[in-house]
């Protein structure tokens, strides 16, 4: 274990070494580990002005890339071998809260945010390449489809689960309704094209298949307190 002086918010794992993983924190840094050498971390990378509230490292593999975001409204790109930020993207108005690299596209991420907005992005313009006012609520969470590069998911304050095609995002493709509290983080299965999972502030983690009229397959009422993470294996289509 590891110890760090204040709340770590986001972990994700390299996608080229099975020791190393960078977490990221409240005081505005990221840190990165290896679980080889128990020590202190490798490098901390301190940028950000406050709490870092996502980071996610690329899943393509002609790129070893990180991105974070953070409550000071901006996104950052690492490169985890070199000691500063390759760049900042700037446009949301709120604190971002979910920041997530396409599965599908190199050089693609996604971001969600407090200012209501889904925004997708492209490391080699550094603007924007869609906004997309998904919700009237705080945006907590986001994930891309894992066999639709077009399709997202996002979740939100207003208890909704909403389905985004970025080739027509005037209106979403679904909404799963059934949280009552804010949903905190939503993930698509590695297994199943149009099965999800969401957890949220009621406690609840459900289980969705959004391509069938009565979307939800399960409720899940183990926790006794806020529901704030969860991710599907790789290895089982029947683990959480």
């Amino acid at each position: 274990s590891f110890d760090w002086n204040d709340g770590l918010f986001d972990v994700t794992w390299s996608e080229n070494n099975e020791h190393v993983l960078v977490t990221c924190s409240g005081d505005g840094s990221l840190q990165l580990w290896d679980t080889a050498t128990a020590t202190g971390p490798l490098q901390v990378y301190k940028e950000h002005t406050q709490e870092v509230y996502s980071v996610d490292w690329s899943q393509t593999r002609g790129e070893q890339l990180v991105v974070s975001g953070s409550w000071d409204q901006t996104v950052k790109l690492w490169d985890p071998t070199v000691g500063k930020s390759l760049c900042t993207f700037r446009g949301h108005e709120s604190v971002i809260y979910s920041t997530i690299w396409s599965p599908h596209i190199p050089g693609c991420f996604a971001s969600a945010s407090g200012d209501q907005t889904l925004r997708i992005w492209d490391v080699k313009s550094t603007g924007v390449r869609i906004v997309v006012p998904a919700h009237q609520a705080e945006i907590l969470s986001c994930d891309w489809c894992k066999y639709n590069e077009n399709l997202l998911v996002t979740g939100a304050v207003d208890c909704s689960l909403r389905g985004w095609d970025l080739r027509n995002v005037r209106q979403p493709v679904f909404e799963l309704l059934g949280h009552n509290y804010a949903i905190r983080r939503v993930k698509f299965s590695p297994f199943h094209a149009s099965i999800l999972a969401s957890c949220s502030y009621d406690f609840t983690v459900r289980f969705w298949n959004f391509s069938k009229p009565d979307p939800l397959l399960e409720t899940v009422e183990h926790h006794t307190e806020f529901t704030c993470g969860l991710d599907l294996s790789l290895q089982s289509p029947t683990q959480v």
